[in-house]
């Protein structure tokens, strides 16, 4: 068991800090949904599905990158506690990916809602992390749009393009609330 003398508020300030309060990770996440959608109207749904999975993959160095090119370290300080609370909330996300992939060989219209469930849980867990409550509210809209999409008998596309109109607000309005936020925390 490792322990560390920083405080809870310290690493949620580390957090916001050097990765832009996670402003750049929710707009490559939201830029991967686009794609997602312009893959199902061009393309396949099935396409889409992958296009999603690939996308994904890319979110996390995007966001580094883009966290730097906005001055940010991209990277919490070594010790920082809630390091290991990212790396759990990706792993549950990976580990419902094959959950999400049967939705789609089910009812490929379903896919898309099932995704938007997965992050929108894993964003709740960002509040605690980040020491932010608007991803509660993100978490809920992202939720309300799956469930609504699915009473709507949405397609696949509107899912893909729904994800990313929910992940670009929120990128927009976190990005926002994070620049004014621009002293440093415990980095190094």
């Amino acid at each position: 068991m490792t322990t560390t003398s920083m405080s809870i508020a310290d690493a949620q300030h580390n957090m916001r800090f050097s990765y832009l309060s996670g402003a750049p990770g929710i707009f490559a996440s939201s830029l991967a949904w686009l794609a997602a959608g312009i893959v199902a109207l061009q393309l396949t749904s099935g396409q889409a599905v992958i296009a999603l999975y690939v996308g994904g993959m890319l979110i996390h160095p995007a966001a580094v990158l883009l966290a730097k090119m906005l001055g940010r370290p991209g990277a919490h300080t070594k010790g920082n506690p809630l390091g290991g609370m990212a790396l759990e909330g990706t792993a549950w996300m990976i580990l419902c990916l094959p959950l999400t992939y049967a939705v789609s060989k089910y009812q490929i219209a379903w896919f898309f809602p099932a995704m938007l469930l997965v992050i929108g849980g894993r964003y709740l867990t960002f509040a605690t992390m980040f020491g932010m409550r608007i991803y509660w509210a993100m978490g809920i809209a992202l939720v309300a749009a799956a469930y609504l999409l699915v009473v709507m008998k949405a397609s696949p596309a509107a899912g893909a393009f729904a994800g990313s109109l929910v992940e670009m607000v929120f990128a927009a309005i976190i990005f926002i609330s994070a620049k004014r936020a621009v002293t440093p925390a415990l980095t190094g």
